[in-house]
Formats: structure tokens, sequence, C-alpha cells
């Protein structure tokens, strides 16, 4: 049935002014704790969407966010960082710079460590920052939300939804050392789903199959480098005995950042949503970048970004690179903010920031050069362009793989490779059109769907704040200890029932053997007795 509004423009306006008042109450409230960097942007477009469907949103970072600034999609909340000029992200952003500079084997693996405990350290900091702040605490515990979003690799949203008794939503890439698997009670075959930093696909050989458990197994000792303080932290806040694998077992919907045109096929929990290219709507390319894109001529342009969190690299490395990229006749849109290497050709533009989403949706865009986190590689295969890779942590390294495994693209050790490296592998991706076929046909298989992640990943976040959570997709598991999901204990009791029978048997047997021999005894020496 239609809805016709009164003729009268007074009465119009006012019921206008009533149904948003009401469409207004009918919103929910949600707390967001999430992580700072690229991550943060498909974070942001997910609360821009659900501000203008009537929610309210109470965003909570650090004091020192690179990313996370005010906005009118929500109200930010700060709380004092571990670093008051850098906070966490500075931090990363710093281990990220040092992960470029030349040395030794031994000398890049003790700096790495360092700089992980580091920052492991500084994450710790502020999620005390964050838990222990009376005045914010008690702002957040008298707002009353309807859920927490959360990225879980930031382990204080989890800890905040426990005390705050709200149902959490977990928006991520990963949890390092396979956390997540056990976490959601998700199977994680070892044999054929790859572990993260492995450097494997889904199909391994003997020894792929060896290295990727004995990778399973090291992990461990990763989990409790990263993770093993939280639980200390976490018992103490909620005052009493709990780890936080405890507390990650309670959320209600797990929205990962996966597509399995790029991620390899893998068995998934009725709790956990795939949202892969959330972050791929792209705007309007502004004018600046409009003009550079048309002067390029029929050559077009290659896209070069290292990512939010690196803006300069080592001189050395940046004149090599600056050299290959004026081996090619394209226009190199170059996000970098360091110093200027003294080779760079006219080809080349260096900007503070471009539109990455954005370049790459313009059909004269021809390469994109990325360091390999997932924001970057899904805009890539939104967009359908080939990619040179040039990974330096974490996920980065497993993502490259996965798009150099699909022919999709070309991977370099940003460590080792030279000028010419670079040049050969641009020059390849850019040429050859078996990677503009197979980023294509990625393209196509991932845009061919029912309804967008981010339309998806909204839709969930609604969900839990209208229900309360999502019990009914809780798997029972969480409720069983480690003996019991892996029926240990049944497998003791069946074979107890089978020694005892055994034993019974056995016992039975002997028992009739003796019967028998102890009758024919007493038959022979009857005989015996009637003879004499």
């Amino acid at each position: 049935m239609a809805l016709v509004l009164p003729s009268h423009p007074q009465v119009s306006v006012s019921l206008l002014l009533l149904l948003s008042v009401l469409s207004l109450a009918a919103g929910g409230k949600l707390l967001v704790v999430s992580v700072d960097g690229s991550p943060w942007f498909s974070v942001l477009e997910m609360l821009e969407v659900l501000k203008q469907k009537g929610h309210e949103i109470v965003v909570v970072a650090p004091e020192a966010s690179l990313n996370v600034k005010p906005s009118e999609s929500f109200i930010l909340k700060t709380y004092p960082a571990s670093s008051k000029q850098k906070g966490m992200a500075g931090n990363l952003q710093l281990f990220l710079q040092e992960a470029l500079e030349e040395g030794s084997f031994l000398g890049r693996f003790f700096r790495v460590r360092e700089n992980m405990k580091n920052l492991s350290a500084s994450a710790v900091i502020d999620c005390e920052n964050l838990l222990y702040n009376k005045e914010l605490i008690k702002y957040l515990e008298e707002s009353k939300f309807d859920a927490l979003l959360t990225d879980p690799i930031l382990s204080c949203g989890a800890i905040l939804a426990e005390y705050l008794s709200i149902p959490s939503v977990y928006f991520m890439r990963l949890i390092p050392c396979g956390f997540d698997s056990e976490a959601s009670q998700c199977p994680s075959p070892p044999s054929y789903i790859p572990r993260a930093f492995s450097d494997l696909t889904d199909h391994m050989n003997f020894l792929q199959r060896v290295k990727n458990v004995i990778f399973d197994t090291s992990n461990l000792f990763l989990c409790d480098f990263l993770f093993k303080p939280y639980d200390k932290l976490a018992s103490e806040f909620l005052q009493r005995d709990v780890t936080l694998l405890d507390v990650f077992h309670k959320a209600s919907i797990w929205l990962l950042r996966y597509d399995f045109v790029l991620d390899y096929p893998r068995p998934l929990m009725p709790n956990m949503i795939v949202v892969g290219g959330v972050n791929c709507a792209h705007k309007q390319l502004p004018q600046e970048f409009e003009a550079i894109v048309n002067a390029s001529g029929e050559h077009g342009i290659v896209v070069f970004s290292l990512g939010s969190m690196v803006s300069e690299i080592p001189m050395k490395k940046a004149m090599e690179i600056a050299d290959a990229l004026g081996s090619v006749p394209q226009t190199v849109l170059w996000r970098y903010t360091g110093e200027v290497p003294p080779n760079l050709p006219k080809n080349v533009k260096l900007v503070k920031w471009l539109p990455q989403n954005d370049l790459l949706a313009h059909p004269k865009t021809r390469a994109f050069i990325t360091h390999g986190g997932s924001h970057g590689v899904y805009e890539g295969i939104c967009n359908a362009v080939p990619m040179v890779l040039m990974p330096l942590f974490g996920d980065q390294m497993d993502n490259a793989k996965r798009v150099e495994s699909r022919g999709a693209g070309l991977t370099l050790n940003i460590l080792e490779m030279t000028s010419k490296d670079i040049s050969d592998a641009l020059k390849a991706v850019i040429n050859d059109k078996k990677y503009k076929e197979n980023i294509q046909r990625l393209s196509d298989l991932h845009l061919d769907r029912p309804i967008h992640p981010l339309d998806l990943a909204v839709h969930w976040v609604e969900f839990v704040m209208r229900h309360k959570g999502a019990p009914h997709l809780r798997p029972a598991a969480h409720d069983l200890n480690w003996i019991q999901y892996h029926s240990l204990d049944v497998f003791a009791f069946l074979l107890a029932v089978v020694l005892l029978s055994l034993f019974i048997s056995v016992k039975c047997c002997m028992f009739c053997c003796r019967r028998c021999c102890f009758k024919k005894g007493r038959k022979s020496k009857s005989g015996k007795s009637k003879t004499h």
C-alpha cells in the first residue's frame, strides 16, 4: 500500500520530520575499537553506511593515531597512547621502515625481534590505558551499547566487550599464529590449509606439508609471545581468572576479509561471514589526478603505493626503484613522502596521498605496485589491475603468494630486488597479456555475487545489534574441553570396553581350558585306577 502525503506543505514537513525522528529512534548504538592503518579505511566505509541508516556510533582510539580522525559519522573518544608522539601505529610504521634497512641476516632477525617486542609491549600499554581510564569506562558503561565492532588482533576490544557484557563482531583478516581457528573452533587441517607466513599454497607435496606442520607448531610460541600478556591483563581487569582465548570464544560474528577467488578454499563456521572486497566502492577521481591520467596518453599510468604505514624508504632503495620506474613509458603515480631521489625520472609523479581505489578503477591504469596488504590486493582484484608485489610484513607475504599463484602478478623480495628485477617484473605484468587475463578472470568471479560485501558486513553488524548477538550460530564446540572436542574420552572408554571384553574373554577361555584339562585329568586318573 503506497504512503500518500498530505497536500499541505507544513503538514508534509512535520510528517517527514516525525518519520526521520522515528528512524533515528529505531537505530542502535555501536561501539568501535579498531586498529589503525589501512584496515581502518574499510571500517570507516562501514561506519558511514551505518550512520546513514540511523545508528549512533562511538569510536575509541588512542590520542596518537595516524588515520583515525574525527568524523561526522561517529563520536570519537580518545585515551592516552603508549607514545604521545606516535602511539602503537607509529611504532608499527617505524618497524616497517626499519625492516627495509639492509644488513646481515642475523642483524635483521634480532632487529625485527626487538621491534616486535616493542610493538607488542606498546599494544599492551595502550590497552591498559584504555581499560583503566575510569572516566572513559564510566562513559561507555552508561552509554548502553548494543554491540562492539573490533579487530581481535587488537585484543583490547574483545576484553572490553566482555566487561560491558555486549555482543562483539570481529572484523578481521587473520590473527597470527592460528589463534583465529582455535578461537572460532573452525577446523583447519594442515594437510591443505597453509599456515600464516609459510609461503605455501593449498596444494602441497610431502615436504611442504612437513613444513606446514612445523610452522603450525612454531606458531604456538608466537601466540605466547603476542597474546600471553593479555591473559594477565584480562584476568585483572575482569576480576576473574580468564584467558584471552576464553574471551575470543564469545564472539557473535566473525566478518572475514576473505574471498575464495584469492584465498584458498577452507571450512568456515556458521558465524563466519566472508566479506573480502568490502573496501572496493570507488568515487569520482579528483580533478588534479584526472588531469594527470588524461595526460598519460596511450601508455596510461602505473599506481605505486607501499601502504599508509610506509611513507619513506632508504635512499639507496629509493634510487633503485626510481631507475626501474624510468624504464617504462607509463606515467607512474608514486605515494611517497620521503626525500626525493636525485635520479627521479620525468615520468614519475611523487604525491603525498593518492585516491588508490579510484585510480585503479580508471581504464588507463596498466599496473599496480603494492606491498600486498589485503586492502590494496582486493582493490587490484576488484578493478582487474595486474600487480607487482613487494611484501614487507605480516600477511602481506601470504597475500602476495596467493596473487602470484593465481597468475595475476609477480612478487619481489624488497630487500634483495635490483632495478632490473623491478623493471622486468613491471614490464611483464604490463605487456604479457596472461596477467591481465588472469586478473580479469578473478575480478569477474569476485564481482559476480548477489550482495556487495559492504552491504553484507553492514547487515550482520545490524543483525547482532537487533538480536543482542547470534547465539544460534555459535557452535557447541566452544563448550567442550580439548579432550571432549577430540573425543579422546570416548576413544578411551571404547578402548577400555574392548580391553575389558578381551580380558573377560581370555579369562573365560582360560577358565574353560582349565576346567576341560581338570576333567580330562580326573577321567584319566579314574581310568588308571579301574585297570588296577
